[in-house]
């Protein structure tokens, strides 16, 4: 394992939940309005973690359990989930994860979500139902293919039954 990236992974890991942390809406209030200087830290954050984590898949490949443990390649995961400022080179993050879980080297579950969040940002329909939305002032799921057989495709992911994941989505807000 590299301890230099994974400390690294983590570190930008902190640094994006900690300004995400800082917009914690009230119960029941999804949609926030950021201070312009809140907005544009958070938005530099996201595109130089993107930024960073292009360049480490460029030159090494998936951050992996095996190159950066399983905390380190949970941060990578993290990182590419907030790169929807870029969707050409999240899309890249999704080919290299899906490479990486097929080599059991990364999440199931996490593949599911950068899967479901690359689907849902080209206005696809998610095939997960990790993705939520708000519409008309109500918390609900984007848009899911397949209904029928969601459970079926979160189980095969290593996710809870969805009944269970909106509830938790719900009590959350």
């Amino acid at each position: 394992m590299d301890e230099e990236l994974r400390q690294e992974l983590l570190a930008r890991r902190e640094e994006d939940q900690r300004i995400r942390h800082l917009v914690s809406s009230r119960r029941g209030g999804y949609m926030v309005q950021l201070p312009d200087e809140l907005a544009a830290d958070w938005q530099r954050i996201d595109e130089e973690n993107t930024r960073w984590l292009a360049e480490v898949l460029s030159a090494r490949g998936w951050p992996g359990w095996t190159l950066a443990g399983e905390e380190g390649a949970g941060a990578a995961w993290l990182l590419a989930q907030h790169s929807d400022h870029d969707p050409v080179q999240q899309r890249a993050f999704l080919h290299a994860l899906r490479g990486a879980a097929a080599q059991g080297q990364a999440s199931r579950a996490h593949l599911a979500y950068l899967e479901d969040r690359v689907r849902v940002n080209a206005s696809q329909p998610q095939l997960y139902g990790t993705q939520f939305t708000v519409i008309d002032g109500e918390l609900g799921p984007s848009p899911i293919e397949d209904r029928e057989r969601l459970d079926e495709r979160r189980a095969e992911a290593g996710l809870e039954p969805f009944a269970d994941y909106e509830g938790r989505m719900r009590d959350k807000s």
